[in-house]
């Protein structure tokens, strides 16, 4: 490696999928607050992620079910009591 291109705080990092709890380790500068205990008993900083290649359905190939029409109806519920503003 080039000397002095890197940034200082270049280290392990524990990168966290919390749609499937799967962890990996790998160098990193990514910016955490949160730290975590990884296997090897050493504390390292943690990072999450919403999606990895044990969660993306590319990888696993399955696919999520997005429940949209229960996000619709709990719309609907929410501002069914709003009434159209009717005056012209």
């Amino acid at each position: 490696m080039n000397k002095e291109i890197h940034p200082e705080n270049y280290r392990f990092v524990v990168f966290k999928d919390v749609s499937s709890d799967y962890e990996f380790i790998t160098r990193s500068c990514v910016e955490t607050k949160e730290t975590t205990v990884w296997k090897d008993g050493n504390e390292y900083p943690l990072f999450k992620v919403e999606i990895s290649s044990s969660s993306h359905p590319f990888y696993t190939g399955k696919m999520k079910f997005v429940d949209t029409a229960g996000r619709v109806d709990k719309f609907m519920n929410k501002y069914k009591n709003f009434k159209k503003n009717t005056a012209e």
